[in-house]
């Protein structure tokens, strides 16, 4: 597929704009971005065997759209070992500045948790404490590939998934090790009675993070009620650039990309290959009806929390279809705020360049652009650690282990793939093959036969995207299948 030409819209960053569709990969510049923020709240007394308050990581004053970053406490020693690091760690109940989301971080992105975290929160609207709830563990599947910029940077992180729970401004939460095969008794959820001199001991450097989304930007010539459309603030560079990746689909400094019909799609797909391609492919172009995107712009983005400059791979030979594991306990009119917060996670707690995800979809079936650089080009995710390069990653916003995705979601899949995977004229239910940067089920250099819409499992051994909805991912093919025309 030939390059797309940059728009000639009059903005200072213009030159750096004029990306090809298909670009060398990696094919960018990047500036460092700031790490995590400490809060300044934090206890600063240290502990044996947890980490100290002092602490590299920059501290940001408290605004909406922020970070609190709490180092652990010990709550429970290893009795076999008293001099052993805690077997458990942890906050005691606590007031803290309003947030949504939480997670926990730790120094060694390579370094495993094997345990059990949870959490209880405080409602700030009505000072109601929540029930304990499980944060999930394994996140390191969703990372940027072993060797790039990304993954090597110094700044990464390990962490646990993000979980939502709405405004609060209290918190508490425990880290328990546990051995790789214990299982929890759900009648004393919080008894031990296990030996746990077994267990492997917790990351060094845990950490309580707490986002608060902030409002998100609206656009500076439209009221909050107005037009979806509309112009842009040409002083702000990073936004002007994300915005201006998608020039060729919609008007800059759009909030969403419009759907459009079957003869409508043929058309741009005639339009964006160039005669060549287009004469080999016009009699049947196989493309999906364009599904309507929220831009970045749309949910709020804050373009100057990533890293300047986009990357891409070569193409796009396949999807592979995620949970964010962040629960499913939100509207779908705070989804917005849901994924600036998993955008800020992602860059600011776990140390990455941008959020992980390409798109990102919620209950309701509506479709969310997520990693910046335009979205019918090969942007280069942090979604399926071995797999990034000629491929994109879908989220599914929510936890699917033991709750169905929505007939919506499954749909908005299927449409989304439809149009992506038939600009890169591949089909959503045949076949193809990716060569495996390294996964801890794919050894590196392992040509891999995949389905074109695959689940997240399928590269790397995750529970992700949850047993529910990987069992909706034939469905999601043959739907695309179908609105590809095949």
């Amino acid at each position: 597929m030939r390059g797309f030409l940059a728009s000639s819209i009059g903005v200072t960053c213009a030159a750096a704009l004029a990306l090809p569709l298909t670009p060398p990969a990696l094919a960018a510049t990047a500036r460092p971005v700031p790490t995590t923020e400490a809060v300044t709240a934090a206890r600063p007394a240290s502990h044996a065997g947890t980490p100290a308050t002092t602490d590299r990581r920059a501290i940001e004053p408290h605004a909406p759209g922020s970070t609190q970053s709490l180092p652990l406490e010990p709550l429970t020693r290893n009795r076999a070992t008293p001099t052993a690091p805690a077997t458990e760690q942890g906050l005691t109940r606590r007031a803290v500045r309003h947030f949504s989301l939480v997670g926990v971080v730790w120094d060694d992105p390579e370094a495993e948790l094997h345990g059990r975290v949870q959490v209880r929160t405080r409602a700030a609207g009505t000072g109601t404490w929540s029930g304990w709830q499980d944060v999930e563990t394994h996140h390191a599947d969703h990372a940027a590939d072993p060797g790039t910029p990304e993954s090597t940077s110094g700044r990464v992180r390990g962490a646990t998934a993000p979980l939502w729970v709405g405004d609060s401004d209290g918190v508490e939460l425990r880290v328990r090790a546990e051995p790789h095969s214990a299982e929890t008794d759900p009648a004393h959820p919080h008894t031990d009675t296990r030996d746990l001199s077994a267990a492997p001991p917790l990351p060094s450097g845990l950490r309580l993070e707490l986002v608060d989304p902030g409002e998100g930007e609206t656009p500076p010539d439209t009221a909050a009620d107005g037009p979806r459309t509309g112009g842009l603030n040409a002083e702000n560079s990073a936004a002007a650039e994300a915005s201006a990746a998608n020039a060729e689909l919609t008007p800059l400094g759009a909030t969403e990309i419009a759907a459009l019909n079957r003869a409508e799609t043929e058309r741009e797909f005639f339009a964006l290959n160039g005669a060549e391609q287009a004469a080999q492919q016009r009699a049947r172009p196989y493309v999906g009806p364009r599904p309507r995107i929220t831009t970045r712009r749309g949910w709020g983005a804050d373009e100057g929390l990533r890293e300047r400059g986009f990357r891409y791979t070569k193409k796009v030979k396949a999807a592979f279809v995620h949970h964010t594991a962040s629960g499913n306990n939100y509207r779908c009119s705070q989804v917005p705020s849901l994924i600036r917060s998993i955008y800020r996670y992602h860059v600011k707690s776990m140390g990455w360049r941008d959020i992980g995800y390409n798109f990102l979809i919620d209950k309701c079936g509506k479709i969310y652009e997520g990693r910046a650089g335009g979205v019918a080009r090969p942007v280069l995710g942090a979604h399926t650690l071995g797999f990034n390069h000629n491929s994109m990653g879908i989220a599914v916003l929510g936890s699917y282990g033991a709750t169905k995705p929505s007939k919506a979601a499954v749909k908005a899949v299927a449409r989304l793939t439809a149009w992506k995977l038939g600009l890169y004229r591949m089909n959503p239910k045949g076949k193809t093959y990716l060569k495996s940067a390294g996964s801890n089920l794919h050894r590196k250099g392992k040509k891999v036969r995949l389905n074109v819409i695959s689940g997240h499992r399928d590269g790397f051994k995750t529970e992700c995207p949850g047993r529910k909805l990987y069992g909706k991912l034939g469905s999601a093919r043959s739907q695309a299948a179908r609105y590809q025309g095949r």
